[in-house]
C-alpha cells in the first residue's frame, strides 16, 4: 500500500534547540466542534468563543502550563473544533543540550502531549487529533500578526 508522502513541518535552517515563540494549533478527534461554542456578535458585541464544558477542561490545562519551568502560555483561543496559542519557551525550559529534533528539546511536544494527556484523562476519552501543527514565531511582525489571528479568530468562525 502506498502512502502519501508528508511535507517537512520543520523550519529548514532554524535551530529548534534555541528558545523563542510558537504559534500552536490542536484540533480535536474528526474536527468534532465540541470544546466551544461561538457566542455574540450581534451590533455592540463581538463573537467570542464560551467554552463548553470540555471546553473548560482543556481551559484549566492551558492555564497550568504556565506552571511549567520556562514556558509561558502568552495567548490562546478555545475554538469549537481546535485550539489555538503561543508558546514562549526561555532558557529555563532547555535544561542544557541535547540531540532532539523538536522545538526546545523536546518542551512544545511535551507540552502538548502533557496537555491532550491530562484532558482526555479527565474527559474519560481521547477527543484530539494525533498530530498537531506548529510555527515558529520569526519576528515581532509575526508576533503582533499571530496574536490578532488569535483574537479574531472567533469573528471568523462562520
Amino acid at each position: 500500500m502506498d502512502f502519501p508522502t508528508r511535507k517537512p513541518n520543520r523550519l529548514p535552517n532554524f535551530d529548534y534547540n534555541t528558545p523563542g515563540a510558537y504559534f500552536i494549533t490542536i484540533c480535536t478527534e474528526d474536527r468534532k466542534p465540541i470544546l466551544s461554542e461561538i457566542v455574540g456578535g450581534g451590533a455592540l458585541d463581538a463573537p467570542v468563543a464560551q467554552p463548553t464544558r470540555l471546553g473548560q477542561i482543556v481551559q484549566r490545562y492551558i492555564l497550568s502550563g504556565n506552571r511549567i519551568p520556562g514556558i509561558t502560555v502568552d495567548k490562546f483561543v478555545i475554538m469549537p473544533n481546535h485550539i489555538r496559542m503561543i508558546l514562549l519557551v526561555d532558557d529555563a525550559a532547555s535544561g542544557g543540550t541535547s540531540r532532539a529534533p523538536s522545538p526546545t528539546n523536546a518542551v512544545i511536544p511535551h507540552f502538548v502531549s502533557t496537555l491532550k494527556r491530562f484532558c482526555n484523562r479527565d474527559i474519560g476519552k481521547n477527543i484530539f487529533q494525533r498530530s498537531y501543527h506548529d510555527h515558529v514565531i520569526r519576528d515581532k511582525a509575526d508576533y503582533l500578526l499571530i496574536w490578532q489571528y488569535i483574537d479574531s479568530n472567533p469573528a471568523k468562525w462562520q
